[in-house]
């Protein structure tokens, strides 16, 4: 089975589905909430400065109306004004006034840092100046300067940039956490579906079914479909398995009906074949019809042992011993061997609860597929030990081994792996390692296929050993008494 290649999604495609719907809100409600705070930001701004703007010419205009600069004989110049430093203290301002030829008349402390007068409004350092002319008739042509630092206009447009900042991020966290959990409600159908089909996927069992959803949206046609989709899988599951067991009782018992016939067949051949009657083309056709009665014979006794399996029916148990089997199959299939050599390594007893006859088949099964399908001059290796409280069996080879594409189809009905160490290519049936593998499961073990440590094959089927109870302790007080 080719396996596919899986490709490495983007970051964003592997975060969960909830977290992309509450991070795409979140997203969309940050940009939404910045262009907003940008607007909103720059108009306010822009109107406080403006403001303050217009109070420094309204404060410059009106010091201007209520100023006169006039020539007196003895004291020269001077500026009839409103008192400066109570007009300038609550607005923290300095005020100075100038003749047309730039000399102040009147002003107040520090005002020597309004600088020389502009039309309009400069920024002196700190301070934004106003300065407005003095048009009085009855005043010589003068100007007001009247400036005010602008700190206060830029902390509050400062403050204002703080909070529009801190409501971008406190939209976007409430957007974050309300899309979190608006598609966790919308998920949770989904996440039940998902359970339920995970439960299925584990136990195999199509016949769950999907509460009926509650609401009539996307989710709910969903939930509707996949219980749709269960209810379909659940019919050709049930028709499935009927046609399977109508198969496997034809096979049971059409197995079990040809084997009186083919042993009728056996015997007569037999008998013909021992009396030696008829010319000699008789006698061949007596011997091949003998062979492939024999060949279908043990087809159909392979056929038979897999439909009982399949059907779950037992054969009759009694206690024996592995190793004892596992000689037995060795001395019957050494005739078969020819070139190849079989070495075995039995280690002590090891007794187990099974059927004599299908444990023989096992071992046979597995010495007569190493031979087949090694070349000539090939070692094969038969161990049976002990190992913890399973028994474990293994036959080695040091052949061309499995390959690795199928060390887990071997086990399979009909596959036959056919090449240049397949000894009898195209004459096996695809039987012998399902039936070992059948055997092995009807008897509580497992069995499994790899390499070995020759560089061949090792197939390895383990069974539970039967466990021996422990003798009763001797009562050393009664057998004093007794004696």
């Amino acid at each position: 089975m080719k396996r596919i290649r899986s490709t490495r999604l983007p970051l964003f495609e592997r975060i969960p589905v909830r977290w992309r719907i509450a991070v795409t809100t979140a997203g969309l409600t940050l940009v939404i909430l910045v262009c907003f705070a940008l607007v909103l930001g720059n108009v306010v701004g822009n109107r406080i400065r403006g403001d303050f703007r217009e109070e420094l010419r309204s404060a410059a205009r009106t010091l201007a109306a209520e100023t006169r600069v006039s020539v007196d004989p003895i004291a020269g110049i001077e500026a009839d004004t409103p008192n400066l430093s109570a007009f300038a203290l609550p607005e923290d301002a300095q005020i100075k006034v100038l003749n047309q030829a730039g000399q102040q008349v009147a002003w107040t402390n520090h005002a020597a840092r309004l600088g020389p007068p502009q039309a309009g409004i400069s920024q002196i350092g700190e301070l934004s100046v106003a300065t407005e002319p003095i048009t009085r008739s009855d005043s010589l042509p003068a100007y007001v300067q009247y400036g005010r630092p602008d700190s206060g206009v830029n902390d509050t447009i400062a403050r204002l940039w703080f909070f529009l900042g801190a409501g971008v991020i406190g939209g976007t966290v409430l957007a974050l956490l309300a899309g979190l959990a608006v598609a966790d409600r919308a998920m949770r159908p989904i996440k039940s579906l998902t359970n339920l089909a995970r439960q299925i996927t584990s136990t195999r069992d199509p016949s769950k079914r999907i509460p009926e959803p509650v609401a009539d949206d996307e989710v709910g046609e969903l939930a509707r479909t996949m219980d749709g989709m269960l209810q379909a899988l659940d019919e050709a599951r049930s028709e499935r398995e009927q046609s399977l067991e109508r198969q496997r009782e034809f096979v049971a018992d059409a197995s079990h009906e040809l084997r009186t016939p083919l042993t009728s067949i056996h015997a007569n051949l037999e008998l013909l074949q021992a009396e030696g009657v008829g010319s000699e083309d008789d006698r061949q056709a007596v011997d091949s019809a003998l062979s492939s009665t024999k060949r279908m014979s043990g087809l159909v006794s392979d056929l038979l042992l897999l439909a009982r399996a399949d059907a779950g029916r037992r054969a009759a148990t009694k206690g024996l011993d592995l190793a004892a089997i596992a000689a037995g199959a060795l001395e019957e299939v050494q005739p078969l061997a020819g070139t190849s050599r079989i070495e075995s390594r039995l280690e002590g007893q090891l007794p187990l609860e099974g059927n004599p006859d299908e444990l023989h088949r096992l071992v046979r099964n597995l010495l007569e597929n190493a031979i087949r399908h090694t070349p000539e001059k090939t070692t094969v290796e038969l161990t049976a030990r002990r190992d913890g409280d399973e028994a474990l069996l293994e036959v080695l080879d040091d052949g061309p081994g499995i390959p690795a594409d199928m060390e887990d189809d071997v086990f399979d009905r009909f596959v036959r792996g056919e090449g240049p160490a397949d000894t009898a290519a195209g004459g096996g049936s695809g039987l012998g390692l399902a039936i070992v593998r059948a055997v092995a499961e009807a008897h509580g073990g497992t069995v499994s296929a790899g390499r070995s440590t020759y560089g061949g094959a090792r197939f390895s089927v383990r069974l539970p050993l039967q466990r021996v109870p422990a003798p009763e302790p001797k009562d050393s007080g009664s057998a004093a008494q007794k004696l």
